[in-house]
């Protein structure tokens, strides 16, 4: 029981409690992405995703662990795409930049939803002495949600492919350009791998998320 009562107390439950809210925060995020993914597929004819039970938002049905493990550890991480067959679709690249859309919007819309209950809880956590209170963990994990919304629905937006901002902009292309660059599409992943090795763009993107964060803030919470 001693031994018990030591290894206990040498547990660091503030490192807990901060690796409990990140993957928390990271499961909500890459799930609320993926399924809207699918449910806008869906809307639009194609039935392929709820064929293979992706229309869930149970993480384990989207959650690629490797993916989850990189956006923890060296944030840039990926779940499970979800299937799409833009044959379904009655304008197939209007349908499929839709899609893509979707995901990053819907990380949008879940950052602004967890900017309205911090107008409550800022005027509370900021009088209390208890920093192990329940209402300050659950501030830092909206705190915590907001941004990693916000840097996954603006990273998406890259047009480089795969991410989804490369689908809107394919979009706009005449179809011969856009069926050679989907062809390529999967060569896109090298290089997201090496501009993150590198560090390129991520002090751009850095302040574009805290520009949003700000934005969002002034407008929903003071």
């Amino acid at each position: 029981m001693g031994l018990f009562r030591q290894l206990w107390n040498m547990i660091d439950w503030g490192m807990v409690s901060m690796l409990l809210t990140r993957v928390l925060s990271v499961l909500l995020c890459l799930t609320v992405h993926e399924t809207c993914h699918g449910l806008v597929a869906y809307a639009l004819g194609d039935p392929t995703a709820k064929r293979m039970h992706r229309l869930s938002f149970n993480p384990l049905h989207h959650i690629d662990w490797v993916g989850l493990a990189a956006m923890l550890l060296v944030g840039f991480g990926w779940a499970k795409p979800v299937p799409v067959d833009m044959r379904y679709f009655k304008d197939p690249k209007k349908g499929m930049a839709l899609t893509a859309l979707a995901g990053p919007m819907s990380n949008f819309l879940m950052a602004a939803l967890c900017c309205i209950p911090l107008r409550w809880l800022l005027p509370l956590v900021l009088r209390m002495d208890n920093l192990q209170s329940p209402l300050v963990w659950l501030y830092n994990f909206l705190i915590t949600l907001i941004l990693m919304n916000l840097g996954l629905g603006l990273f998406n937006l890259l047009p480089i492919p795969p991410l989804d901002g490369s689908k809107v902009l394919f979009a706009l292309l005449p179809d011969r350009a856009y069926l050679q660059l989907m062809r390529y599409e999967r060569y896109g992943m090298l290089l997201l791998i090496l501009l993150v090795s590198f560090d390129v763009g991520s002090d751009f993107l850095s302040e574009a998320i805290f520009a949003v964060f700000t934005f969002l803030i002034n407008l929903l919470v003071l």
